[in-house]
């Protein structure tokens, strides 16, 4: 069966880190700069599951000095993501009956907050995110997640995703694979309803 394999982060939202920084900056005497560089080297080992939520959430606080409770930052940490209204509107158009997967470099409070905000991920069934897998994108582990749990045949696949190294690996795996650009949503759209008629 055809499927769907969707990013989340600049695919079915946008989002804005320096957003978080900036209010961050409001409650801690650090620089906006350094607040980056004590939060950079948290975000890969929380993203790909070699750090727990609790430690991650600890360290940041304290690694800026942050004046507020666990839940201030979260909702900070969060707060980052728009909805990509062409996608929602693309998205509203397919096939009922056809299976779409999310599949995402991500951390466990931004996907809460995403799938409790957000109606676009109404359309998918599921999806593999390398907190959970403990690794991540473009590393082939997390595609063979994938295909494994959702028993997906990638020639049969459609992937989208907006960074050039995720796709690269996808095309390795033999993924129908598109890589993504939010300012320009047309190209996709008009692609992905030929490959569905097709």
């Amino acid at each position: 069966m055809r499927a769907l394999l969707f990013d989340i982060g600049n695919v079915l939202v946008t989002f804005d880190l320096q957003r978080c920084i900036s209010r961050l900056a409001e409650r801690s005497p650090l620089s906006q700069q350094a607040i980056v560089e004590v939060i950079t080297p948290l975000k890969e080992p929380f993203e790909s599951g070699h750090m727990s939520e609790a430690e991650f959430v600890f360290r940041s606080m304290d690694g800026v000095d942050f004046n507020g409770t666990n839940e201030d930052f979260l909702d900070i940490w969060c707060d980052i993501f728009t909805l990509n209204e062409p996608m929602a509107l693309t998205l509203a158009t397919l096939p009922q009956k056809l299976p779409a997967y999310l599949f995402s470099n991500t951390n466990g409070p931004h996907l809460r907050f995403l799938l409790e905000r957000f109606a676009i991920f109404k359309h998918f069934q599921g999806g593999i995110y390398s907190h959970e897998a403990k690794c991540m994108k473009p590393q082939p582990g997390m595609y063979e997640q994938a295909i494994e749990r959702f028993g997906l045949d990638p020639a049969q696949t459609f992937y989208a995703d907006d960074l050039p190294a995720n796709i690269a690996t996808g095309k390795r795996l033999g993924f129908v694979c598109y890589q993504y650009q939010p300012a320009d949503h047309a190209p996709f759209h008009q692609a992905l309803n030929q490959w569905i008629n097709s």
